[in-house]
């Protein structure tokens, strides 16, 4: 047998493998902070719920994230700062604050992205009405704003040419049975079909 032939084999085996049921995919914690970084701290490392950068009375941010498991749950440490003040005669008066905040939500698959539920954030180490607030806005946001896009990635990944062999694949029937938390990242049960042509 030739070589060329043995490495035909070998890859549709590996592609043959692929496509059996009950396959898992492992996304550690370090990958989930790229995905983060990408889609929710986009402006110089910052994730702003109210505002922007020029505004110097009006803003909140969250930057640093620092992501892990918890409890069954995935966690996001990060540091915020805050204001909610008025420009008065050149002066910022009214509300600010900077602290360090724990987010914990359970990741669940839905219209075949990743988001969170059960959003919970708690301050560490102080706490007070502007506080509250903000653990509030920032539980809300994150709910509604993050989404990892794992049939993309899935897509991307199994549907990629691979010479020397002739042949395309095409994904089929994606999806996730079961999501959870372990000791090194998210944990995704899949069942999926790959079509070699």
């Amino acid at each position: 047998m030739s070589r060329r032939i043995l490495t035909a084999a070998a890859g549709l085996t590996l592609f043959l493998a692929a496509s059996s049921p009950g396959a898992e995919l492992q996304i550690q914690y370090s990958a989930i902070g790229k995905v983060l970084a990408q889609q929710v701290f986009t402006q110089e490392g910052r994730k702003y719920v109210r505002g922007s950068k020029e505004q110097r009375c009006n803003f909140a941010y969250l930057e640093h994230p620092e992501v892990s498991g918890l409890a069954g749950r995935l966690a996001i440490r990060a540091r915020f700062t805050g204001r909610s003040a008025r420009n008065f005669l050149g002066r910022c008066v009214g509300l600010g604050d900077s602290f360090d905040v724990q987010i914990a939500a359970t990741p669940y698959y839905h219209d075949n992205v990743i988001g969170f539920k059960d959003v919970r954030v708690d301050s560490i180490n102080k706490d007070g009405v502007y506080i509250r607030m903000v653990r509030s806005a920032l539980a809300y946001s994150f709910a509604n704003e993050f989404q990892y896009k794992v049939l993309d990635d899935a897509r991307q990944i199994l549907e990629a040419r691979r010479d020397p062999l002739p042949i395309t694949q095409e994904l089929r029937n994606f999806e996730v049975r079961d999501i959870h938390v372990n000791g090194d990242g998210l944990v995704l049960n899949l069942d999926f079909s790959l079509m070699v042509k």
